[in-house]
């Protein structure tokens, strides 16, 4: 007896709202709220910038002979606008994931799930409440409420929610696509869905806490370059501390607040304060593809990557056979087989059939009977033929031998021009289909799979980056061999099982190399746990999804070309800040030193190479330029340097070029107008 099924209720989706006008202000509030000490302790620099703000404020309160307290007062401000500065680069970088996170929890808050029960039955609990093994049903016009895998059951499911996608995809029990996802919607008939995932291990639980900048773990290299600004702050606060000393055996002394001043301006503090803002910007780039990363270890790893493996079926081509061509028999007119073949496809309702369809639409002005003037012949593996009766003509299509069966013909006697045709195709990788009309041959259909447009360029662009392709088929190796020629991959694994893919994967990474592969079915999930980089398609099975690092939503395996990209733009642009901010505290070594010394060695006096108005001036403008420079970069840091198609090498020189010298140069000129300005308002 088939006990009622309870309502369940579903919370609405708002879209997120993610422009500038919008974050600002939000992101301005958490700048301050991150004042807090507990929270700067992420980004050990920022840290003493603001303990050196503290204590600067604190100087203001100190009478001092050697710093007018306008300008200390002025110093203090400015440290603290640094700080602020920096907070805010990281507030708007997580506000910009935040809103799409906020409209993906809205989507999930107070949402409900029918859980079976010990008894059979189903009850409503909270969906917060369900755990890995549940069991729930889900009908039309509800929401899914975990991640899950079909057990039973049939049903359309619109996942726009998660994927952007507004069009509806089938998820059925068994094979290669019994995976959901939570915080989708059902559009028909119901499911037996059994829960994959404890609360907070969702997708949904992965995407937001991937944007949520607070959550995020800090990546490899950025806890390597976290220690080296540790270190190169540790040593510039000695030499700090030894000039003092310093000043008193020459005789003179140099004013606390100068000290501090010059300590802020010396330490890393522009990639300091953009550091966590650059990394969860490219979180949020990822978010954006719709590709769910595990860690950031597996972006990064991205970045670096040699070898890309690629399914030639979906990924390279299109995966659907389509007609490219047509070739007449001898004695047959281009537009009589074009008739045949266009008759004859009429009824055929597969994706082979409806492209020949649209290419000979595309060529010939026919004109089309009507439905219910064919009789429509239906494809079996028996005859395989298939095509319609019309007005007493029987037309086909078919399997090379499969046609000449029904024409009774054998394969010698096959004209020698379409023989040849026919040969071709085959050689070439393609699928030949006779046409035939009232036993007579028209001609040969050439069926092929077509590359994917612009992907030839792309593989180009990814071999000047150094970074080889390899394409992975199950097709027999001459087949194999004609479309990665067509493609332009540089290797090719043919008639490949997951045994070889696997020991391939372990052969490239035996040689040094990082390897990134992605796949959806079982079979693929010991390559994908292998791999250093691999994608699982979220319409794939539950194995892939829970081997692979990554998770693309959208189920589009090109997708893995975007997310090496992604890679590349995160650490290209930790590193040119990087040098940029180091390359800063040359100039501001010209600006500060030769104020601090002027009183005590005259001499130095020749290294004011930007002929700064006074020594309180030149400190002030170089504090100044120190806290604007990172309001400056902040579009820099959350956009991303872009990677263009180009040897490491050359990427190298590029950067060092513009960001080395860029770095050298702008604060010269940055800092001699902010003290031609502050001269000229009297500030000083």
């Amino acid at each position: 007896m088939n006990m009622p099924i309870p309502e369940v209720k579903a919370a609405p989706t708002p879209a997120a709202r993610t422009s500038f006008a919008a974050l600002w202000r939000p992101a301005l509030v958490q700048a301050f709220i991150k004042l807090d000490p507990r929270q700067l302790k992420r980004s050990p620099v920022m840290l003493v910038v603001e303990l050196t703000a503290i204590f600067t404020t604190v100087l203001c309160l100190v009478p001092d002979s050697g710093v007018a307290t306008a300008v200390a007062v002025q110093i203090a401000l400015w440290l603290w606008f640094t700080v602020l500065f920096a907070n805010f680069a990281e507030a708007l970088a997580e506000g910009r994931g935040k809103a799409r996170a906020d409209s993906l929890k809205a989507g999930s808050q107070g949402l409900s799930a029918r859980r079976r029960n010990a008894s059979g039955g189903f009850e409503v609990v909270p969906a917060t409440s369900l755990r890995k093994d549940d069991v729930v049903k889900v009908v039309a016009g509800e929401m899914i409420p975990g991640d899950g895998e079909v057990l039973e059951g049939i049903a359309a499911v619109n996942e726009s929610a998660i994927t952007g996608e507004s069009a509806p995809v089938i998820r059925e029990s068994g094979g290669d696509r019994s995976a959901v996802t939570g915080n989708t919607r059902l559009v028909s008939d119901w499911l037996l869905i059994r829960i994959t995932s404890n609360p907070g291990e969702s997708t949904l639980d992965r995407m937001i806490a991937l944007v949520e900048g607070a959550k995020r773990q800090k990546t490899p290299n950025e806890i390597a370059l976290d220690i080296l600004l540790i270190g190169l702050t540790m040593i510039f606060l000695v030499v700090v501390v030894t000039l003092q000393p310093f000043a008193h055996f020459a005789g003179g002394s140099i004013p606390l607040v100068f000290l501090v001043a010059l300590l802020v301006t010396l330490i890393p503090t522009t990639i300091g304060g953009l550091l966590s803002a650059i990394g969860i910007a490219g979180m949020d780039r990822l978010v954006r593809l719709n590709v769910i990363a595990r860690s950031g270890r597996a972006v990064e790893a991205a970045g670096d990557v040699h070898v890309l493996m690629l399914d030639k079926t979906g990924t390279i081509t299109f995966g659907n056979r389509r007609c490219s061509a047509l070739h007449a028999a001898p004695g047959v007119s281009s537009k009589e087989l074009g008739e045949g073949a266009l008759l004859a496809s009429l009824a055929d309702d597969t994706a082979e059939g409806k492209s020949i369809v649209e290419y000979l639409r595309q060529l010939h002005d026919f004109k089309e009977p009507s439905a219910d003037q064919l009789t429509p012949v239906a494809f079996s593996a028996e005859t395989r033929l298939s095509g319609v009766d019309y007005q007493q003509r029987q037309l086909r299509k078919g399997a090379v031998d499969s046609v000449l069966a029904f024409v009774g013909m054998q394969r010698l006697e096959m004209p020698a021009s379409l023989a040849r045709e026919v040969d071709k195709i085959a050689q070439s990788g393609g699928t030949p289909l006779l046409v035939c009309a009232d036993k007579r041959l028209l001609g040969v259909i050439h069926l092929k799979d077509v590359v994917k447009p612009g992907i030839r360029e792309r593989f180009a662009e990814l071999r000047k980056l150094g970074i080889r392709t390899v394409m992975v088929t199950g097709d027999n190796p001459l087949t194999a061999a004609a479309i990665a020629a067509e493609a332009g991959v540089d290797d090719v694994l043919a008639e490949a099982t997951p045994e070889k893919k696997l020991a391939r994967i372990r052969q490239e990474q035996n040689d040094g190399r990082l390897v990134a592969m992605c796949g959806d079915g079982a079979n693929d999930a010991p390559a994908l746990a292998q791999a250093d980089v691999g994608m699982a398609m979220n319409d794939g099975t539950q194995a892939a999804r829970e081997a692979a690092n990554m998770v693309d939503l959208d189920s589009d395996p090109t997708k893995l070309l975007d997310v090496v990209q992604v890679g590349k733009e995160l650490l290209v642009t930790r590193g040119a800040l990087t040098t940029f901010s180091i390359a800063n505290d040359v100039a501001k070594y010209f600006a500060i030193l030769p104020a601090l010394f002027a009183a005590i060695y005259p001499q130095l006096g020749v290294l004011n190479l930007m002929h700064l108005s006074s020594p309180q001036s030149a400190i002030l403008s170089a504090i100044v330029f120190n806290a604007l420079i990172i309001v400056v970069l902040i579009p820099l840091a959350l956009r991303g340097v872009r990677v263009q198609a180009d040897s490491a090498v050359h990427l190298l020189r590029r950067n060092l070029l513009i960001y080395g010298l860029g770095g050298l140069i702008v604060p010269f000129a940055g800092i001699k107008l902010i003290d031609m300005l502050l001269t000229a308002l009297h500030l000083v």
